[in-house]
């Protein structure tokens, strides 16, 4: 589609007005109906990419279960259909956290996968469909198995693209995605590198000029950004960088990946800032998350993510200046990140932390009595809705303890330690 490569909304809407005139002229059992109904919700999906707009998702998985009623067993098409619905509940899922879309996926995803045998030449993308979606339960739940069968599935689907063939490379990058967050649990180091590895192999199969290069250039940049985390070396993190700059030069104004990718970019000099101090870094990481908070409009299912990004960065620049406004743009932001979490997200507790952190940090500066109350009465709900209480409990502490050392007094410790423990 022409938007996949401009960006223009209208092009976008013109072609979702065109799919549904063309689902009007195939009525119920009109033999082309599946047809119609699959294309107008895959149009609807990827405008909800853009705006995350969340009636267009709804809508889209509601004809993909249309779509899938016509298409019974042994219909030609239904492993596509059954593909397409468990795809769009998974986009869901990543919106609303609601675990029956996930699971559903996943079971979709399987049955897919029976259509399949070994030697079909659709089984590939089949195994990376469903390696992705347990990929993403296991971010939510954190069992490792769901995870390891991910990587199993990746390197079934990976075996099935020797070097030189066209798909070799999303394999690649699949796999190497998915050793990184095997990292992340276990930090085993090898796994951290057998992932640059690949995505430097997959990055070499997009010449300039290829559409993949810019996402190949963000995998690369983000794998060696997280090793320098654990060793420390100076040269992975300045090619991060490198490469996020060259990245966002794939993306000009009004590109739908622009915003995450100026938020790399931005979370990668806040990082170098962090090792060498240079205010520079930091200085362009704000104004870097200020461009992509921008492009997440009202609604958008990013963009609590995008708010909580810039009230850390400048919550960190008052650490390093004192400036009064940056702290309180940086509470009134996680304020606003905490209002698109309802109680039961699963991200909630951490945007609970967040704003309680900043209070406290405005405390420890001004000893306004009400900013500690507001402190303890997050810190308490935080600690409550925490699946793993011990471990996050001693993390919070600590940084209250780092926030707030020169103004609390002890009984205001204890207090905070006997309201938290609720």
């Amino acid at each position: 589609m022409r938007f996949e490569q401009s960006g223009e909304h209208e092009d976008f809407d013109e072609a979702i007005s065109m799919y549904r005139d063309a689902l009007e002229l195939r009525p119920a059992g009109h033999p082309d109906r599946s047809a119609s109904l699959n294309d107008f919700a895959s149009s609807l999906q990827m405008r909800f990419r853009q705006s995350g707009e969340r009636s267009d998702l709804d809508k889209a998985i509601s004809l993909h279960r249309d779509a899938l009623e016509l298409r019974p067993a042994g219909y030609p098409e239904r492993s596509a259909s059954l593909n397409n619905l468990a795809n769009s509940l998974r986009m869901r899922f990543k919106q609303s956290a609601e675990r029956d879309d996930l699971d559903e996926a996943i079971s979709l995803h399987r049955d897919a996968l029976e259509l399949f045998p070994t030697g079909h030449p659709n089984r590939s993308t089949s195994l990376s469909n469903l390696a992705l979606t347990l990929v993403t339960r296991f971010e939510q739940s954190g069992e490792r198995e769901d995870l390891d069968e991910a990587i199993s599935l990746h390197r079934d689907a990976l075996e099935m693209f020797p070097t030189g063939h066209s798909n070799r490379s999303s394999c690649l990058s699949n796999l190497a995605l998915a050793l990184a967050r095997r990292f992340e649990q276990s930090g085993e180091r090898e796994d951290l590198n057998e992932a640059i590895s690949l995505h430097r192999d997959a990055l070499e199969m997009f010449p300039t000029g290829h559409s993949n290069r810019s996402s190949s250039l963000s995998n690369l940049a983000l794998a060696l950004a997280m090793r320098f985390e654990q060793s420390g070396e100076h040269g992975d993190l300045d090619e991060a960088i490198s490469l996020h700059r060259d990245a966002l030069e794939l993306f000009p104004t009004g590109h739908s990946n622009r915003s995450s990718s100026l938020s790399n970019l931005a979370l990668a000099l806040a990082m170098r800032f962090e090792q060498s101090g240079e205010h520079g870094n930091l200085d362009e990481a704000i104004s870097l998350h200020r461009d992509a908070l921008e492009l997440f409009p009202t609604g958008h299912s990013s963009r609590s993510a995008s708010l909580g990004c810039l009230a850390n960065t400048l919550a960190t620049r008052f650490r390093q200046s004192g400036e009064h406004g940056d702290l309180d743009e940086a509470i009134s932001l996680h304020r606003d990140a905490l209002e698109l979490f309802p109680t039961g997200h699963s991200s909630r507790s951490g945007s609970l932390s967040n704003l309680a952190l900043a209070l406290a940090m405005r405390f420890g500066q001004s000893g306004e009595y009400e900013d500690l109350d507001e402190t303890i009465q997050l810190f308490q709900e935080s600690i409550n809705s925490h699946a793993s209480r011990h471990p996050f409990i001693c993390h919070i502490f600590g940084e209250l303890w780092e926030c707030t050392d020169a103004c609390i007094p002890p009984y205001s410790r204890a207090e905070i330690y006997r309201k938290g423990y609720g």
